[in-house]
């Protein structure tokens, strides 16, 4: 069941959003080479409560990070650990946060010293999917013209969309329904209604949109071992355009 959110509920998933924007903005400063993703996890897990939230993903079905950091041919999920950053690199990271009892949740990848063009035009490619989705993210619409969206964007850029991981309703809880898959054709699934709020997040690799789950059971991996980026917001569906929770 899609559990429709009031006024006053948009506005408490704004405030947890807002977290996850300012958490995004404060580490995008301290994201060098030679910082390692446990070290990005603690800022950003002291960052998060000096704000009042709480990290939405700390424990979640055993998470051990307060943030998912995935570095290169990692899609999502990845466990921060010992692992230096280094130049060349991108690293993708997911960030909730929990406040009054509301999540918000977004990802971004970012570049690492000088990167290459490919993976310059991988990250503004994900990015870019992402608006093109919520063109469609308007009430009358139906949920896979979100999907269909992202999935013709990236692929007119030759990348491709992961399959097996997709987006989801976010409220009172981290996933809710719907899930929302970033390929497929347009106009199947539920028409969108206002107060709907949705994490959309396209994943996009650079070769197979086929992944693998490493043994740690949480870090997704292409299987070709090619780059993959994430980008994903927290919307709100309104009666006009769509509200965009965790931006500042």
């Amino acid at each position: 069941m899609i559990i429709l959110k009031s006024q006053r509920e948009i506005e408490k998933m704004r405030m947890a959003g807002r977290v996850v924007a300012e958490t995004h903005a404060f580490l995008k400063e301290i994201i060098k080479p030679g910082i390692t993703t446990k070290e990005l996890d603690e800022a950003a897990e002291k960052f998060i409560k000096e704000k009042g939230a709480i990290p939405a993903f700390k424990g979640y079905n055993g998470f051990p990070g307060s943030i998912c950091a995935s570095v290169n041919e990692e899609v999502v999920h990845g466990i921060p650990g010992l692992k230096k950053l280094k130049n060349g690199d991108i690293i993708s990271i997911d960030i909730g946060s929990i406040v009054d009892g509301y999540y918000g949740d977004g990802a971004k990848t970012y570049p690492v010293g000088e990167i290459s063009d490919e993976d310059k035009k991988l990250i503004e490619v994900t990015r870019q999917s992402f608006y093109e989705g919520i063109k469609f993210a308007k009430v009358g619409y139906r949920l896979t013209d979100i999907s269909h969206a992202i999935q013709k964007y990236v692929e007119s850029n030759g990348f491709s969309v992961v399959k097996d991981f997709v987006g989801h309703g976010i409220g009172q809880n981290m996933h809710e329904e719907p899930q929302i898959p970033n390929f497929g054709p347009p106009g199947k699934g539920p028409r969108l209604q206002a107060g709907m709020v949705l994490a959309i997040e396209p994943m996009v690799n650079v070769g197979t949109y086929r992944v693998n789950v490493l043994s740690d059971n949480w870090t997704v991996v292409t299987v070709d071992n090619k780059n993959s980026a994430h980008y994903e917001h927290t919307i709100a569906i309104t009666n006009d355009e769509p509200l965009i929770l965790t931006s500042l």
